[in-house]
């Protein structure tokens, strides 16, 4: 990864001692400020988008600690059961940067609100799908709709929060993620196996309704967003822009790697401990996505660690202790794959949250068509995970989908690693060129 910029980074809609705010409103009296740690607001901001993500992350993932019984439920094999995980999170990923772009022109509040309806109401109605090809539909759509919410909420949090406030409001935002991927998961799968699980998905879409009445009343008014119109050629070019930015294409790459390695093992652990020697009940596997919360603490934590030992500092951290869990993960011991899980759910939300910061960070404009273009590859990068790791998980067991994730924690590493090297020749570059102007 380049060298990190001197001075404070540049975050469009922030304010610096020699220009005023570029989105300001210049009309006489008392000016807003940006939302920052024990200003009004910022509590529910934070409360706000913690609940939308708790939301979108309990329906995006709700059919993934029930694939075993989705498999039994329609006779299906564990591969064609993922897709009702992969239809969900690659329509996300087709999605999240055409709603972006509409969210530049409509408003990111707008966006996420009208994301979140749409989304709840098909969550409600999934389970009642009457065959895996309406379940996979359904889901399609739901991910589609819920596309509408990250990519906004970054660019939200860009423009309204204080810069050097902003990787803690973001991991704030992803830690409620890991809650709702975690809280999600351990409501369905106790509800699955009390009353099945159609009514594991219900559940689901419950307590995602509640998170969206939480969100429309909590959120405050967006203060500094400025419509643009909708341009689809100046959007092409933004886009383009993006992804002939090195350091953009590095954290892209990292935060597809990165799921691919969280879809992969979170969409096969299911079916290997209801499976010998384990034998455990949908509940208690449900309830083995309370290793979550082990993500929220370090998605939270993850402003104070780039603080400590910089951003690349941070991923290699994240990327040892993803693939220490792997490895553990690999022993035919419940404790063993227990602390696995809790090492990789660690590594894979302390990388996710440095490199989605470090994108709202970096984009001087177009910042929601950044967004959305991490937000594409970290859920494409999900989808390919979840179904290698199941077809692999069918074909060979535990161990092939490891080797899949391990080669993508190799990748991350290697990114990482180029990301230094291009660091110090830059480094070289400009020391060289003050020496000769000297």
């Amino acid at each position: 990864m380049p060298p990190a910029h001197t001075g404070a980074p540049v975050i469009p809609g922030a304010s610096t001692p020699s220009s005023p705010h570029p989105h300001r409103d210049s009309s006489p009296g008392p000016r807003p400020e940006p939302h920052a740690p024990g200003r009004p607001g910022y509590r529910r901001m934070s409360l706000a988008l913690f609940a939308a993500g708790l939301a979108t992350f309990a329906l995006l993932y709700s059919t993934q600690a029930l694939l075993p019984a989705v498999s039994a439920g329609f006779g299906v094999t564990a591969g064609q059961a993922s897709w009702s995980v992969s239809a969900a999170t690659g329509a996300l990923a087709l999605f999240v940067l055409p709603l972006s772009a509409l969210s530049e022109r409509f408003g990111r509040t707008r966006m996420m609100t009208w994301s979140l309806v749409v989304a709840v109401g098909v969550g409600l109605l999934v389970p009642f799908a009457p065959s895996l090809e309406w379940l996979v539909a359904l889901r399609a759509v739901q991910g589609a709709a819920i596309a509408g919410v990250p990519a906004s909420a970054m660019a939200y949090l860009a423009e309204e929060v204080r810069p050097k406030a902003l990787v803690g409001a973001i991991g704030l935002f992803v830690a409620g993620n890991s809650i709702g991927g975690m809280s999600g998961r351990v409501v369905t799968g106790w509800a699955a196996q009390a009353w099945g699980w159609r009514a594991g998905l219900l559940a689901a879409g419950v307590m995602a309704l509640a998170c969206a009445v939480a969100f429309l009343v909590l959120l405050p008014r967006a203060r500094f967003f400025r419509p643009a119109s909708l341009r689809p050629r100046a959007v092409g070019r933004t886009v383009v822009g993006h992804l002939r930015d090195p350091l953009l294409l590095r954290l892209y790459g990292i935060g597809a790697l990165f799921m691919t390695v969280f879809g992969a093992v979170y969409t096969v652990i299911g079916y290997r401990l209801v499976d010998e020697p384990f034998s455990l009940g949908q509940g208690v596997v449900g309830s083995i996505f309370l290793v979550y919360l082990v993500g929220t603490v370090s998605s939270a934590a993850a402003g104070k660690l780039v603080a400590r030992a910089g951003r690349r500092g941070a991923l290699y951290l994240a990327v040892t202790t993803t693939a220490l869990g792997l490895l553990l993960s690999l022993a035919d011991s419940l404790p063993a794959i227990l602390a696995g899980l809790v090492l990789i759910t660690a590594g894979f939300f302390a990388g996710h949250a440095v490199a989605s910061s470090a994108v709202s960070r970096t984009a001087t404009t177009g910042r929601a068509q950044a967004s959305a273009l991490y937000q594409s590859a970290y859920y494409l990068g999900s989808s390919v995970g979840g179904t290698l790791g199941a077809l692999a998980y069918h074909a060979s067991g535990w161990a092939a989908t490891v080797g899949i994730a391990l080669l993508a924690v190799v990748g991350v590493a290697s990114i990482t690693l180029w990301g230094s090297h291009a660091a110090r020749v830059e480094r070289r570059r400009l020391l060289a060129g003050t020496a000769t102007a000297r």
